[in-house]
C-alpha cells in the first residue's frame, strides 16, 4: 500500500544510502528511522521516474516531488487504466500475480503503463477504496467467526417469560459476504450447528476458519497452538477445513469478524429493536430477510456489493459441501467405576469389565453414546434420559466363576457391613433392588465414604433410621447424617428391643381378659 508523502530530503537520503553505500532496505530503515515498507515504496517510486543516479543537478526538490508523487486520477487521458476492481478480484485467486495481470493488460493495451507504474497506481486505487478492501484475503480462503455481544429477546407467548438469544456471525474474507443467525446459547451443539447452516448458506466450505478463541470452539487460548475442542476438530475434519483461532490480543487477526459484528448490529439488530419475537424461528426469518438486503447493499466507493463479489470471487473458490451433514456430537473424558460403568449426565453405561478404573472417551449425540479407549470403540449404547438409570450389556459383565474377579456383591456387603447390622442390611436391600448387583456398587462406595466422613457409628444409626422409615436409599442416609437426625432416638420395629413402660395409670393386657 502506498506510503504517506515523504519530505524530499528524506527521499534523497534513502537514495544516497542505497546507491552510494549499498545498504539493504533493513539497514536504510534503521538509519532513517523509517519502516522497511516505506523505504521500499520510496525506491519503487524512484524506479518509476526512470531517473539515473546521481540525480541531474538541474532538478529542484519541487520538480522531484512532482516526479515522485504525480497527481493520481483513475481516468488518465494519456493511457488506459486497468479495471482495478477486476485486478483486485483476480489477485485473490490462487497463483495469480500482479506480473501476470500486467502482462495481460499490456497485451490488450501496448502503450499502457509499465509494470512499476502499474503497481503504484493499483496501490493508490486500493488506498482510495473503501476500508473493507485494505486487507487482502484470497478467494474462498477464510471465514471469520464470532458472536455479537448484543443479544435479542424472545418472549414466551404463554408465560410471558423473556429469554435472550445469542447472535452468531460469519464473514468471508475476500468478499465480506456475511451470514448470521440466532441460537439459544453458545454451547457446542449451537456453535457447530451454526457452522453447518453457514456452510449451506455459502454453498461451500472455506479453507480456513478463524474463530475468536470462543470457549465452545477453543478449550485453551494459546498464541501458537490452541488446544481445539475435540468436537470442533472432528467437525472441521468432516468438512475438510482447518481451524486457526485468532491470536490473543491481536485485533488484526479478527478484524473481519469485528467488522461483521458491527454491520449486523447496525443494519439488522438495530432495525429489529422495536419488534417483538415469540420464537427462535421467527427471529431467524427476520434476520435472513435483512441479511439479503445487507449483502446486496451497494458499496459507496466501488462498483457492486458483497453479494456480487461473493458470486464472482468467493463462491467459485469454496470447497464443495460433503454428501452428508456432520452429526453434532459432544465428548467427555471419564474413568470407569468398579461396577464397569461410566456416568454421563446422571445415567450409567457399561463397558467390558476389563476396563475397570481405566480412562475412556465418550462420544455422545442426543440418541447414542459411544465409548472409546485409546482410539478403539469398546461399547455403544442408546442414550438414556432417566437420571439414575443404567444401560448394562451382559457381554460386559464379569464371569462369576472366575476367581480373579475383584468385586463381588458379598465382598461389598461385608465391607460396608463392618459398620453394623443395619448398615449391612441396608446394603443387601440396595443390591437386591437392582437388576444387576454391579449397578449398586457405586451406592455402596458412597455409603463407605459417608462412614469415613461421619464415623461408622453414625452411619449405623442413620441406616437403622432409614430401615425403620422404609427409605433405604443413599440420598435418605446422606440427608439423615447431614441433618444430624441419626442422633435422635430411633424406634425399631422389633418390640423385644423396645423398653416396657410401667405406670399405675396404664392398664396391662390382663385388664381385658
Amino acid at each position: 500500500m502506498a506510503m504517506s508523502r515523504l519530505h524530499m530530503r528524506k527521499i534523497l537520503e534513502v537514495l544516497r544510502l542505497r546507491f552510494d553505500l549499498g545498504l539493504t532496505h533493513r539497514e536504510i530503515a534503521e538509519s532513517t528511522n523509517m519502516g522497511r515498507s516505506t523505504v521500499g515504496d520510496c525506491l519503487l517510486r524512484y524506479k518509476a521516474t526512470e531517473l539515473s543516479w546521481p540525480l541531474p543537478a538541474h532538478l529542484s526538490e519541487a520538480d522531484l516531488e512532482v516526479l515522485f508523487y504525480p497527481p493520481f486520477t483513475l481516468k488518465n487521458l494519456a493511457k488506459v487504466d486497468p479495471d482495478w476492481l477486476y485486478i483486485y478480484g483476480e489477485l485473490k485467486k490462487k497463483s495469480v500475480t500482479k506480473m501476470l495481470l500486467w502482462i495481460e493488460y499490456k497485451a490488450a493495451h501496448p502503450h499502457g503503463y509499465q509494470y512499476t507504474q502499474f503497481c503504484i497506481l493499483y496501490q493508490e486505487w486500493l488506498k482510495s477504496a473503501t476500508l473493507v478492501f485494505r486487507n487482502t484475503h484470497r478467494a474462498g480462503e477464510k471465514a471469520f467467526i464470532d458472536y455479537a455481544g448484543q443479544t435479542m429477546p424472545i418472549w414466551d407467548a404463554v408465560t410471558g417469560e423473556c429469554r435472550q438469544a445469542q447472535i452468531f456471525i460469519g464473514v468471508l474474507g475476500a468478499s465480506n459476504f456475511t451470514f448470521s443467525e440466532a441460537t439459544w446459547g453458545q454451547t457446542i451443539p449451537d456453535w457447530i450447528g451454526s457452522h453447518i447452516r453457514m456452510f449451506k448458506a455459502f454453498g461451500g466450505v472455506p479453507a480456513i476458519l478463524v474463530p475468536d478463541n470462543l470457549r465452545s470452539g477453543v478449550n485453551k487460548a494459546c498464541r501458537y497452538d490452541p488446544v481445539l475442542n475435540t468436537a470442533y476438530y472432528e467437525f472441521a475434519k468432516h468438512y475438510g477445513t482447518a481451524i486457526i483461532p485468532a491470536r490473543v490480543r491481536k485485533p488484526k487477526d479478527k478484524a473481519k469478524a469485528e467488522a461483521g459484528v458491527l454491520l449486523v448490529s447496525r443494519w439488522i439488530l438495530a432495525a429489529l429493536r422495536n419488534r417483538k419475537f415469540f420464537s427462535l424461528e421467527e427471529l431467524n426469518a427476520a434476520i435472513a430477510e435483512l441479511l439479503v438486503k445487507l449483502n446486496s447493499k451497494k458499496f459507496q466507493k466501488l462498483e457492486g456489493s458483497r453479494f456480487s463479489l461473493f458470486e464472482s470471487i468467493d463462491k467459485p473458490a469454496l470447497k464443495p459441501l460433503p454428501s452428508t451433514d456432520y452429526e453434532i456430537c459432544e465428548y467427555k473424558l471419564a474413568r470407569v467405576n468398579i461396577n464397569y460403568h461410566v456416568e454421563l449426565e446422571g445415567y450409567s453405561y457399561s463397558v467390558p469389565y476389563q476396563y475397570v478404573r481405566k480412562e475412556v472417551f465418550l462420544r455422545y449425540t442426543p440418541t447414542t453414546v459411544k465409548i472409546f479407549h485409546k482410539g478403539e470403540q469398546i461399547a455403544s449404547h442408546l442414550r438414556g434420559i432417566r437420571s439414575g438409570g443404567y444401560s448394562t450389556l451382559e457381554d460386559h459383565m464379569p464371569p462369576r466363576h472366575k476367581a480373579h474377579v475383584e468385586w463381588t456383591p458379598e465382598r461389598m456387603i461385608n465391607w460396608v457391613g463392618e459398620a453394623g447390622p443395619s448398615t449391612k442390611k441396608t446394603a443387601e436391600v440396595i443390591i437386591a433392588s437392582r437388576q444387576h448387583p454391579e449397578q449398586s456398587y457405586k451406592v455402596i462406595l458412597g455409603m463407605i465414604r459417608l462412614g469415613k466422613k461421619y464415623s461408622q457409628e453414625r452411619l449405623e444409626n442413620a441406616c437403622t433410621r432409614a430401615l425403620v422409615l422404609n427409605t433405604p436409599y443413599y440420598s435418605s442416609i446422606k440427608n439423615i447424617l447431614s441433618a444430624n437426625l441419626d442422633m435422635a432416638t430411633v424406634a425399631t420395629k422389633k418390640t423385644e428391643e423396645t423398653a416396657a413402660i410401667s405406670h399405675d395409670n396404664i392398664r396391662g393386657p390382663a385388664y381385658y381378659n
